[in-house]
């Protein structure tokens, strides 16, 4: 499984959510690091604990900021975050009753993969164009 590096394309310009996607990036690398030496059931756990500690600091400092701009479109980013929530709470407890096998795996690097893409990628940026024009 190929790595995913942290590049500057993938910054929005806010430099303590960029900091925070940064580890985002950091532990996504080191699961499928892992999983490249077929240690990725190994991983999966630690990788679980992380985003599980990561998203309550992370959506809580992005959703202040959200309130602060008064960011017309905060609602649909926080139902996006609750819907992630969800989703994670359905893998963990997958995790917890069945272990890490090679499907849960995949499952977790797809989330990882289509957060990273879609979350940062679009609606992030999108939040990060309203401040800097609100800051004009």
């Amino acid at each position: 499984m190929a790595a995913i590096q942290w590049r500057d394309s993938y910054a929005i310009g806010i430099k303590e959510i960029d900091d925070q996607h940064k580890q985002l990036f950091d532990a996504v690398d080191k699961l499928f690091s892992a999983c490249g030496q077929g240690k990725g059931k190994e991983e999966v756990g630690n990788t679980l604990k992380f985003l599980e500690d990561y998203t309550k600091v992370h959506f809580a400092d992005e959703q202040q900021l959200h309130i602060k701009y008064n960011y017309p479109e905060r609602m649909n980013h926080k139902n996006i975050h609750e819907n992630f929530l969800k989703n994670f709470e359905k893998l963990k407890q997958e995790f917890e009753e069945k272990g890490a096998g090679v499907l849960f795996v995949s499952t977790v690097n797809k989330l990882f993969l289509d957060w990273l893409i879609k979350h940062i990628g679009s609606m992030d940026k999108a939040f990060a164009v309203f401040v800097k024009e609100q800051e004009k």
